[in-house]
């Protein structure tokens, strides 16, 4: 199988919405389920980023705006529709090289007729606002009366196989006849904001007889009549384009107009082939090449493709969502997932994105004050789900693992996420250099979410210590818990950057410092009691100080042993477990100490990280996607190595073998974070020493011949090869690189060989 594909070669209606998110195609602005155009099973999604509406759902959640992709093949009186006819053949392909989903399938009519149908797909990478597909229809054994109709679908709802949460976010408010072509306007319920696709067809061998133009008030449809003859082929083009209110201060429909006549005018070939030109330049800035292991190989290739379809740098209102373009879960809202599984891809491979992402933040700020102000606090608390304003939009009810109504707390209580996106931040610029970012935007947030945590914590002075109670860390099995180690340390964290960036804007530019001060109402004395705060912050730990608590409390729990794992390796729930009472027992949701550790690398020595790997890693049980990552990297830090390929394997194929049970619902964008993570930081070594270098201390599995990446690194593009025997290094900039902890120089535009020292 070719290394640069994912092929499915059954058809299998139960696995249709699972297929769709497999299937998707996304270019950051927008994403595309992959519905198949001659089913009407599964889950359709037209998803635009940054389109936001509440109307009757629980909250503010993204739009499953009008479905452009209708494409209707009628045989005389027959549909072509898969569950009416038998499937003779099926086979669908993910050209992830060239940024491609083609389908090739075989139907026989319930009347005998038999045709061959080749479709292939993109979503532009060229000009995000257009899209295409192109239909080759072959008669196997009859000729006659061939209609194909090019249909809009504006009855589209969100939840729609949830009929308790079904949502109708749009009133279609006008569609036009563009002859050739058909256009539907839409605006959202709360907001007002516009949206219009427009689609047309262009037949290649102008066989087409007759038109029709339909307009059914929530669907507008042009069909055509063709003769086709036995063995004869139709080639049929589907051209499409999208814009919002959000886009343009212009006329939308004029807009919309002028873009389907210039891409009619560059025809589908033209538009394919800059999409596939600009995949070209993607891919040879982020590939990662894994040479003896196909199944590692196609699978990273996977995660690559799908992280990088789902960020814009054009537009940085917008941010990665849980679910990516792929889906409509956890409402198209965005989490910890994106500054920290997902932005570390960003920094390296793509710093431009990565600052859109971080301005995102910025652009939000105001609604993360005043989730601050409505909840007692000072400064800015960012909230645990955005969306496009920065308030909280966390809901309020769910379900638990048994089904039973359960009070959503994350909203209140996860406030590691101001930390989070202040290592976002740290991250970025300790990467790039982005002197200007720090400056004009990071540094505010820094003083502002300290300012948050100093109107959180608590001072206990009995013990003479500052804590922060009553929260959830990343473990949310637990819930409402006293000095959760991951938010007590990545606040004082939190507030030691801002107290040592706040001294770097003074020496940049001392009127700023004073100008941000005077705005957030921040003194001398607050800065002093920041001090303190970060040097009594409580740090739960055993009596000897290696096995850090992960609350105050955690050691007192139950221990339940997990014995059991599932065909994906992914542990069973012990029998002991009462899924309602996980709170009463030390198992653990996802890496919560041991994700502090790999965060924070250089605040923990090896003994204890490894003490710490090895006590958490027994009681967790991986009920998140964000999980087998953190166990990978860490593992193979402290020399669990078999763990570790195994854990990277599940994190690379959480999707492709759907061993969350969830990829129905969309991407799980913090595992394909999480997979290049595993192979840099990971398998690679990839990390950033206290002076400023980068450091690398490789490892590749034996069967492993070669691991090849490229990395962006202050203003330099780093070309890594790693051998069993040697690692080859080559920079178009002069760096310094710490190699197996000795230092090595790269000069500008050369090539350094190292090789590898065997082990002791």
């Amino acid at each position: 199988m070719d290394l640069w594909s994912i092929e499915l070669n059954n058809y299998n209606k139960n696995n249709m919405k699972k297929s769709e998110t497999i299937f998707a195609l996304a270019n950051g602005y927008r994403g595309l389920r992959g519905a198949l155009e001659f089913s009407k099973l599964g889950s359709r999604g037209n998803l635009i980023a940054g389109v936001f509406d509440k109307a009757q759902a629980q909250v503010t959640e993204i739009v499953n705006c009008q479905d452009p992709l209708g494409f209707n093949i009628y045989i005389e009186d027959e549909i072509v529709d898969l569950e009416q006819c038998s499937v003779d053949s099926f086979r669908r392909i993910l050209d992830m090289r060239k940024g491609l989903v083609v389908t090739k399938i075989t139907v026989t009519t319930a009347k005998g007729r038999t045709l061959d149908i080749k479709s292939e797909k993109f979503v532009s990478r060229s000009n995000v606002h257009r899209w295409a597909s192109k239909y080759e229809i072959t008669a196997k054994n009859f000729s006659g009366k061939l209609f194909i109709e090019n249909y809009i679908q504006g009855s589209v709802t969100n939840s729609s196989c949830d009929v308790m949460n079904r949502t109708k976010h749009l009133k279609v408010t006008k569609c036009t006849d563009i002859n050739p072509g058909i256009a539907m306007e839409a605006k959202t319920s709360d907001l007002g904001i516009g949206i219009i696709e427009c689609t047309t067809i262009i037949n290649e061998n102008n066989t087409f007889k007759t038109r029709k133009y339909s307009d059914f008030g929530e669907m507008v449809s042009e069909a055509y009549e063709t003769i086709i003859k036995q063995e004869s082929k139709e080639s049929i083009y589907k051209l499409g384009v999208t814009y919002t209110s959000r886009d343009t201060e212009n006329d939308l429909y004029s807009t919309a107009l002028s873009e389907i006549n210039d891409f009619i005018a560059a025809g589908y070939h033209r538009e394919k082939e800059m999409h596939c030109s600009v995949w070209d330049k993607i891919w040879d800035g982020i590939d990662i090449e894994i040479h003896g292991d196909d199944k590692a190989q196609r699978g990273i290739r996977f995660n690559l493709f799908q992280l990088v379809s789902s960020a814009y740098e054009g537009d940085n209102r917008i941010s990665i969502a849980a679910k990516a373009l792929h889906g409509e879960g956890y409402k198209g809202h965005v989490f910890w997932d994106t500054e920290v599984f997902m932005l570390p891809f960003f920094i390296y491979a793509s710093p431009e994105v990565a600052k859109s992402l971080l301005m995102y933040r910025y652009n939000t700020l105001k609604g993360a004050r005043k989730n601050a102000e409505l909840s007692g606090y000072k400064g800015a608390r960012f909230p645990w789900e955005a969306a496009d304003d920065g308030t909280e939009v966390t809901p309020k009810w769910g379900v638990d693992y048994e089904g039973n109504p359960l009070k959503i707390c994350t909203g209140d209580e996860e406030f590691h996420i101001n930390s989070d996106i202040v290592f976002g931040i740290i991250s970025y610029f300790r990467a790039t250099g982005d002197k200007d970012f720090l400056k004009n935007y990071g540094v505010e947030i820094l003083l502002d979410t300290s300012r948050f945590w100093q109107s959180r914590v608590e001072y206990n002075k009995e013990k003479d210590r500052y804590e922060i109670n009553s929260v959830i860390g990343p473990d949310e099995f637990h819930e409402h818990v006293n000095n959760n180690v991951f938010t007590n340390y990545l606040a004082k964290w939190n507030i030691e950057k801002a107290l040592y960036y706040k001294e770097w804007l003074r020496k940049q530019d001392e009127q700023k410092l004073a100008s941000l001060c005077t705005s957030l109402c921040l003194s001398e004395k607050d800065f002093n009691q920041w001090k303190e705060i970060a040097e009594k912050m409580y740090i739960p730990t055993n009596n000897d100080g290696t096995i850090i608590e992960q609350f105050e409390g955690y050691f007192n729990l139950r221990h339940i042993e997990i014995t059991e794992h599932d065909e994906n390796s992914m542990p069973v729930w012990p029998k002991e477990a009462k899924l309602d009472r996980l709170g009463e027992t030390q198992l653990i949701k996802q890496a919560d100490v041991v994700q502090l550790m790999l965060m924070l690398p250089e605040e923990f020595s090896d003994e204890i990280k490894r003490a710490n790997y090895e006590y958490y890693e027994k009681r967790t049980m991986h009920k998140s996607s964000l999980s087998p990552s953190v166990y990978s990297i860490l593992g193979l830090s402290v020399g669990d190595r078999s763990n570790a390929y195994k854990y990277f394997m599940k994190t690379v194929y959480t999707d492709l073998e759907d061993n969350q049970g969830n990829t129905d619902f969309g991407l799980h964008g913090a595992s394909t974070g999480g997979s290049w993570q595993s192979v840099i930081f990971g398998f690679a070594g990839v990390s950033v020493g206290k002076d400023g270098n980068l450091k690398l201390k490789p490892w590749i599995p034996e069967h492993w011949e070669k691991l090849k990446f490229k990395l962006n690194w202050q203003g330099s593009k780093i070309t890594f090869s790693i051998y069993q025997t040697h690692i080859e290094i080559g920079s178009t900039k002069f760096i310094t690189a710490v190699i197996n902890n000795k230092i090595y120089h790269v000069k500008e535009n050369s090539n350094l060989l190292v090789k590898m020292q065997p082990e002791k």
